[in-house]
Order: structure tokens, then sequence, then C-alpha cells
């Protein structure tokens, strides 16, 4: 009777055990002591990735690609239905992706009322947000992985014409801007391999950008984020270290037309991504969202157990959402690529808070003289754009001074 006992003992604990979800392999359970890319700088991951946002261990982005992005970003205008230029016409920021995106951008299973947490949510109730020009738009959904964004004919672009911009009065003819961040589905290659997910990935990227081309003819900036943290990850969807490498897939591509651009050669993996014949817009990080777990990066963010769902420490709670989207917000209001048609934006105003006074001198002079590049320079105060904090910088913040 004892070992019968035992026995069912024994297959009840089996059963129990493979019903239980699996932590995948090279997935942590806490910080995974990798240096977000932005801290890595001229680091090396893996002893050959070298770290930074942009080429040569930069968080800068090169002169050249800053007066592209300028250019690109002033083209911006509100247009009719058509796409032709118009008084009384809109431009749309549309978000395109898979599920952690459309959290945190809208939030909502309604297509008009967003999460007052999440981006949007954050953004309707901003003072200085542009209601009289800009929507906003979710066209990121569950499940819509890079690989069903990579050729225009897919359904996701019938699905965001028909049920998220057709509902609001809007075309594709007036889609300038979006915030893309996307994944490949269970991922099982890491680098150093040559067949790693990151370079999949910015394959499919790569393919997702010029498709958004096609279908949105008047698109001028996709501005790019990775993946937030996935040390918590109780599934195979995608963990640790693949979240923290997608960041090399948008550098790497990114990077790629930067090159592209500077060199005329076009990068194997990325394809052709020329802003200038029309193949691809212009591209650029948005926020760069992953920290390691409970680990502060350089400028405090963290990842708590509590920011990501239990059901599968994957997707950002209401917590993680809002901190996304608070950083979304933060740049989509203070970048010069995007601060003149996303913001009721007053000249000087360079940190994003409605008035022209001490606070945007303070960051004026911290970067005084600087160059583009060089160490110290930030971008906010370049406020001619000529790639250089100076004089003339000084002149616009006075000539729009905030008086007491």
């Amino acid at each position: 009777m004892a070992r019968v006992a035992r026995i069912i003992f024994s297959a009840v604990f089996l059963a129990a055990l493979l019903v239980l979800p699996a932590r995948p392999r090279g997935a942590a359970a806490g910080p995974t002591g990798f240096l977000p890319l932005s801290d890595l700088g001229p680091g090396l991951y893996l002893n050959q990735f070298q770290g930074g946002l942009y080429p040569n261990g930069s968080n800068l982005m090169p002169p050249a690609h800053i007066l592209a992005g300028l250019a690109c970003a002033a083209a911006i205008r509100p247009l009719d239905t058509s796409g032709r230029p118009s008084a009384s016409g809109r431009y749309v920021l549309l978000s395109v992706g898979m599920s952690n995106t459309t959290q945190e951008f809208w939030g909502s299973s309604s297509k008009t009322v967003p999460a007052s947490w999440s981006f949007a949510g954050q953004a309707f109730a901003h003072s200085l947000f542009n209601r009289s020009t800009l929507a906003i738009v979710d066209g990121a959904a569950g499940g819509q992985v890079a690989q069903v964004w990579a050729a225009p004919t897919m359904a996701n672009y019938v699905r965001v014409r028909d049920a998220q911009l057709a509902p609001l009065g809007l075309t594709e003819a007036q889609v300038q801007a979006i915030w893309l961040k996307e994944a490949d589905i269970q991922p099982t290659v890491a680098l150093p391999s040559p067949n790693a997910d990151a370079y999949i990935l910015e394959a499919a990227l790569g393919d997702v950008v010029r498709s958004c081309k096609i279908r949105y003819p008047n698109l001028q900036l996709v501005f790019l984020s990775s993946r937030i943290y996935a040390g918590y990850a109780t599934s195979a969807l995608n963990p640790e270290p693949y979240a923290y490498e997608s960041g090399f897939a948008v550098k790497l591509l990114i990077k790629a037309q930067i090159d592209q651009m500077a060199t005329g050669k076009i990068d194997p993996t990325a394809g052709d991504l020329s802003y200038e014949s029309g193949k691809a817009p212009w591209l650029a990080w948005g926020p760069y969202l992953w920290a390691d777990g409970t680990t502060p990066r350089s400028d405090g963010l963290v990842w708590l157990l509590e920011d990501l769902v239990s059901s599968d420490g994957t997707h950002p709670s209401s917590s993680g959402q809002q901190k996304v989207g608070a950083m979304l917000l933060d740049f989509l209001l203070g970048s010069p690529f995007s601060r003149a048609w996303f913001r009721n934006y007053v000249p000087g105003d360079i940190n994003a808070d409605g008035r022209i006074d001490l606070a945007d001198l303070k960051i004026l002079a911290a970067s005084w003289n600087r160059a583009a590049g060089q160490p110290g320079y930030d971008l906010r105060a370049d406020l001619n754009g000529d790639n250089r904090v100076n004089v003339f910088d000084l002149q616009i913040l006075a000539s729009h001074w905030t008086q007491p």
C-alpha cells in the first residue's frame, strides 16, 4: 500500500511540474549583468558588439543625420485626406508594433479613449500637446510581430486603414510620423551567432519601414524603440537575452541607414534605406527603454517585478505602461525632430515646460559652444539646427523669454 501511495505521489508531482511555466533557457530571475546600450557606450557586449545608440559607441547621432532629420521634420504639415497641404488638415502619429507596443501607446480597447496611464492618455492630458492638427492613432495590436508588417499588402495595413484611421476621418496619406517597436516571437538563437535573432529582427525591421513608406507615402520620420526588460519572463515568448539584444537590431538598422547615406552602400541585412530615393523614411531612436531590472540605469530607470504582469513577466503592467508612456512623451515633447509638430511649440522652450526661463538658459549654458558629436552637446539646446550651441541659439531663447 505504501508503494502504491509513493507511485501516486510521484505521478502527481511529475504532472504538476509539467504544467508549471518553465523559465526558458537564457531567461534570468533578476538582473542580467548587461549594461544598457546607452550606458555601455564604446564598451563591448560579448567582447565584440559596441554599445551606444549610434555609431562609434556614441549616444549622439552624426551631424549629417541630424540635418536630414530636421529637414524631414520641417516637411511635416497639416494635410487633407488626399495628402495635399491644407490649413484645416491633420497629420498622424501612428504606432506600429505588437502587444507591448499597443499597451504602452494606448492601453485601452477603446479606439477613441486611451488609458490615462498610457502614452496617449498622458499626452492628451498634457497642456502642451498639439490638439489642433495632430492625431495620435494606435496601429499596433497584440501578436503583430515584425514579420506580419513586412510587406505592404499584409492585413495589418488594411486593418489600420479601415479600423483605426477611417473611423476618425483620417487616411493613410496623412500619416507622417511613426513610433515603431517590434520583436520576434519565441527567439532561440542569441548573439554572437551569425543566425542570431537580432539579425533576423534587423532584416524584418528593414522590411517594415519600407512597407510603411509605401502604405504611407507622406511618412517622414520613424522613431524606433527596442524591448523593455524581460528578466522576469516565465515563458519563451521573448525572454532575455533577446529583449536586450533587440536593442542591437534597432541600432544596426539605424546605423545601416546612416552608413548608406554616407557611402552609397546598401547593408545586405537591413536592405535599401535611402530616404533621398523615397525607399524608406528617416530613422532614429525614440526612447531607449531597457534597464537591467532593479539595477538603476545612469538616468535612474529600473524595472521592478510589479512593472510586468504576473502571468508571463513579459508584458507591462499599468505601472510599466506608464513608464514607457512617460519616456515616449518626454522624448516627443523635447526632441527637435518632433517638438514643432507634436506640441504647441514656442521656440526656446528647451525643457518643454511651457515657459522660456532660467531653466532653459541653464540647459543652453551647459551645452555652450559645443558642436554635434562633442561631449556635452545637447541637441535640445541647438535651437536653430546648425549643429552648434552658440549666440544664435541664445538670441532665439532671449527673443521668446517669458516675463515673470
